[in-house]
């Protein structure tokens, strides 16, 4: 256990990078779903398949490759960004594909009678989807967006690749320096799961909360 004394304060610091990522691609991928989601939904053709396009292709490629493809692919055409920034970019890319479709599930969810009494109040289709659907959209879609942020926080340690000092990285160093991998990873894994359970208490009362004021 001593090891885990020596090597806790700095896979701290690892963690504190970890759970900020995860906040700051949380807080610009979500509110891109659900651009994404009402795009995805428009009477525009060439919007809707442009949003349909942008999902397929953040769902549909791994979230390792689209952080190669930013950080060490973007400087061949004279774009280099910072390991933080590109770990923002290629996981809100994913986030917002995903938050797309559970923010659409939940957009769907909302009684089609509440819109057509929107519109029988001769409410303009923009205050119908501001006032009416999208507040209960995303009330609906809180559960499976915080289940997602559990997966974020997780898929955060992939970011290790593009030499982001995250709790992986800080981990897999430590274990360099000390050869002492199994203890320094264990410790590793003891850190994820905690913080992962926690966040999964946490969606499970809220879902609990949610279905009472139903």
């Amino acid at each position: 256990m001593q090891i885990w004394a020596q090597a806790l304060p700095d896979m701290i610091g690892g963690l504190r990078i970890s759970l900020t990522l995860t906040a700051v691609v949380l807080v610009i991928g979500i509110p891109c779903g659900l651009v994404l989601s009402l795009g995805s939904g428009s009477r525009a053709k060439a919007l809707r398949w442009l949003c349909y396009a942008i999902v397929e292709i953040g769902r549909g490629t791994p979230a390792l490759v689209t952080l190669y493809i930013i950080y060490y692919g973007f400087p061949d055409i004279g774009l280099k960004l910072s390991s933080f920034v590109s770990a923002v970019v290629g996981l809100v890319i994913t986030t917002a594909a995903y938050s797309c479709e559970y923010i659409r599930s939940g957009l769907r969810s909302v009684p089609h009678s509440q819109i057509e009494a929107g519109e029988a109040l001769a409410l303009p289709r923009t205050d119908i989807y501001r006032r009416i659907v999208i507040p209960q959209g995303m009330r609906i879609a809180v559960p499976a967006l915080m289940s997602y942020s559990i997966q974020l926080f997780q898929m955060t340690s992939l970011t290790y690749n593009i030499t982001l000092r995250e709790l992986t990285s800080v981990s897999y160093s430590l274990g360099m320096k000390t050869f002492q991998y199994l203890a320094v990873f264990v410790l590793a894994g003891l850190i994820y799961a905690a913080i992962s359970g926690v966040c999964s208490a946490l969606v499970k009362l809220l879902e609990q909360r949610l279905s009472l004021t139903k």
